[in-house]
């Protein structure tokens, strides 16, 4: 009858039947700093459970990241997929990329390749522990036209035999691709 306490509380308070404790809802603020990743435990002292004749515990938060639609997080690193067109990826160019501290011009020189990355350093994210600000790692897609007219499928099929009159310079892996299927296929023996 006295919880463990030594003593009857005669007049019990009618919000605590006696405890000396209630549960209510509360809306804290929490600082995040910078850098936090997923798993990082945030600390605020005396937000916890009420202590049993002593001070309230702490309560831990724990930071889960979500998910976001253009960056990817590697430790300090940001990655991002660059979509870029046909043009842009033979004749070279400029365009706009989203850093997390604005946008920046990334420079794509002549005959990029589709898997090409760039690293735009210090645009990645500040440590929490201190130390170098990541990168921003750009890997660039090249987006394949579509619903074409008829008359622009005619100038890339010009374009297409123009280029089999250069035969293995302007396409340097696919040849060295099929020289390693030849290869393969020469190699295997069946029975």
């Amino acid at each position: 009858t006295c919880s463990g306490k030594g003593q009857m509380n005669k007049n019990p308070c009618r919000f605590c039947s006696g405890s000396g404790t209630t549960q209510k809802n509360k809306n804290l603020s929490v600082n995040i700093p910078a850098g936090v990743e997923t798993g990082t435990r945030i600390r605020l002292t005396g937000e916890g459970e009420a202590g049993l004749n002593g001070p309230s515990g702490d309560l831990f938060v724990n930071i889960e990241l979500k998910r976001h639609q253009i960056f990817e997080r590697d430790g300090n690193n940001l990655l991002c997929e660059v979509p870029i067109d046909f043009p842009t990826a033979v004749l070279g160019g400029q365009l706009e990329v989203p850093t997390i501290d604005g946008k920046v011009t990334l420079k794509i020189p002549s005959e990029t390749q589709t898997g090409k990355m760039f690293r735009l350093r210090g645009k990645g994210v500040k440590s929490v522990r201190g130390g170098a600000i990541g990168d921003l790692i750009c890997r660039v897609e090249i987006e394949t036209p579509i619903k074409l007219s008829s008359n622009q499928k005619d100038l890339l099929r010009q374009f297409a035999l123009s280029l089999s009159d250069g035969g293995v310079k302007h396409s340097p892996k696919t040849s060295s691709w099929l020289d390693g299927v030849k290869k393969f296929f020469d190699d295997v023996k069946f029975s």
